[in-house]
């Protein structure tokens, strides 16, 4: 077996091992209630509400971190799709229920977190242009992440690939149009 191999078999196995342990957890409601809520942020419509104030309040950098979130976000969206039919990985929902959340997944596959992607290239842009907004958008980006673990959509890997692809984006991003 290749080094390469080892190592995705090792990463698969602890994955399934949290995947067991997380999907037969039952947090306190409201636990349950913030991951809903975050996973449901992550979906798109809080970035499309963003867009608007901070083009109404966001001073002379606002065109700029607008268009920086939306760029890294479409190529976020673009890769995230490529990758997800390349590893073709099931999702751990497919492979075992869970125990008390029912969300349904947006599609059939796991390898990257498309939420992931999304939330940290929208909010590593906004926050470098805006610095006091980083923190928030950061906790709001790993609430997000941690949320496709905890519901059960993704394994741990996914959103940890995810996030890095993410800020990756949003980085290159902001190094581009600041």
């Amino acid at each position: 077996m290749t080094a390469a191999r080892t190592i995705l078999v090792h990463v698969e196995r602890r994955d399934h091992r949290l995947m067991r342990r997380v999907n037969r957890w039952r947090p306190p409601r409201w636990i349950r209630l913030w991951m809903v809520w975050a996973t449901r942020l992550g979906d798109g419509w809080l970035y499309y509400g963003l867009c608007p104030v901070l083009l109404l309040v966001g001073g002379p950098a606002r065109y700029a971190a607008v268009v920086s979130a939306a760029a890294s976000a479409m190529v976020g969206i673009a890769v995230f799709q490529l990758l997800k039919r390349a590893s073709g990985r099931k999702r751990p929902c497919a492979l075992e229920p869970h125990c008390w959340a029912n969300i349904p997944p947006p599609d059939q596959f796991s390898f990257p977190s498309g939420h992931s992607i999304s939330a940290f290239a929208i909010a590593v842009p906004i926050g470098l242009f805006y610095p006091a907004l980083i923190v928030p958008m950061l906790l709001l980006a790993v609430s997000i992440a941690a949320s496709r673990v905890i519901l059960g959509m993704h394994f741990l890997s996914d959103v940890i690939a995810g996030c890095l692809i993410g800020a990756l984006l949003g980085y290159s991003s902001f190094a581009l149009l600041s």
